[in-house]
């Protein structure tokens, strides 16, 4: 069976073994700096396995060793944001803790691909990547493809169909810049801007932005777990399965879309590759005005970031 190592074991680390775990997608190794915690978390999951009928096996370990030939390293591990906090306000303590991450298990798993979900998101992927010298093909950072299911949801509430039916794409930086399409996204192919009003629009795509906040202040301590996690599964599966899946997801820019030597998140195809293509839309006005001042805030993070941290 394949092999995936979970760097943080908090709620997103957890949640992420639970749902690879209850597909039987990968032998999973949950590793915290924590002593106990992910082995008693990873006993738990692994003594659910015999109830649904799995044969993943669960591990945890305070060791990177116990990491070695992962075929996928996801990394969750940093601090939560608390209420009033910005993603920003996260960078230097986070960048810490996921640098070492991505050398430490690149060590044990040279030929792993790596997911990232620590925030400030699109800067941490790049740091992963500029720290451990890999291609992009093999380091993605997860953003849109939640931000795009916190849309659908929202969505399918409003127009009270099902949550298959709806189709929605959302790029940019993972945060209050990020940039739902609005005209690209759908219910059973009738655009949005054709079956919502446009106030109704307008709200749900200010409460996507605002999707992970409005969780933060619901929650009072720490951040959302259950979409985020799941939404590196998903992009796990794409890879372990090469399914060729168009997703938006978090990669360094070459050129595409005017953009160079940053994370953003733009469509991309997941396979066994890794990150193998990346998708380009046309844009109209509204669409690149928008698309240029999330570009605009996620650079300053990349910026921010060579200011406090060697690369």
């Amino acid at each position: 069976m394949n092999k995936i190592s979970i760097v943080g074991a908090g709620n997103t680390g957890a949640t992420a073994a639970h749902w690879l775990a209850e597909r039987e997608l990968a032998n999973v190794v949950l590793l915290d700096v924590v002593e106990g915690m992910p082995q008693g978390k990873g006993l738990d999951l692994l003594e659910a396995m015999p109830i649904i009928g799995k044969d993943a096996k669960v591990t945890g370990t305070n060791d990177y060793a116990d990491t070695k030939d992962s075929d996928i390293v996801i990394i969750t591990a940093g601090i939560a944001r608390k209420p009033g906090m910005s993603r920003d306000d996260l960078l230097k303590t986070n960048a810490e803790i996921v640098g070492k991450a991505a050398t430490e298990t690149l060590k044990y798993s040279p030929n792993a691909i790596f997911i990232v979900l620590t925030n400030p998101l699109d800067t941490m992927a790049y740091l992963v990547m500029k720290k451990t010298g890999l291609p992009r093909s093999r380091v993605i950072g997860q953003a849109g493809i939640l931000d795009s299911a916190r849309m659908r949801a929202f969505v399918a509430m409003e127009a009270g169909v099902s949550v298959e039916n709806v189709q929605c794409y959302v790029l940019g930086g993972h945060g209050d810049e990020m940039v739902p399409l609005t005209r690209h996204s759908n219910i059973a192919g009738i655009p949005l801007r054709d079956y919502l009003p446009a106030d109704k629009l307008e709200a749900i795509v200010n409460r996507t932005r605002k999707g992970g906040g409005e969780i933060v202040n619901l929650l009072k301590t720490g951040s959302a777990y259950y979409a985020p996690s799941m939404a590196c599964v998903q992009m796990a599966e794409a890879i372990l399965k090469d399914k060729k899946l168009i997703v938006p997801c978090a990669t360094h820019m070459e050129g595409e879309y005017g953009l160079n030597d940053m994370y953003f998140g733009v469509p991309v195809m997941l396979g066994a590759g890794g990150m193998e293509k990346v998708i380009e839309y046309q844009f109209d006005e509204s669409e690149k005005a928008m698309f240029e001042k999330s570009a605009a805030s996620v650079k300053e993070t990349h910026e921010a970031l060579k200011s406090v941290v060697a690369l």
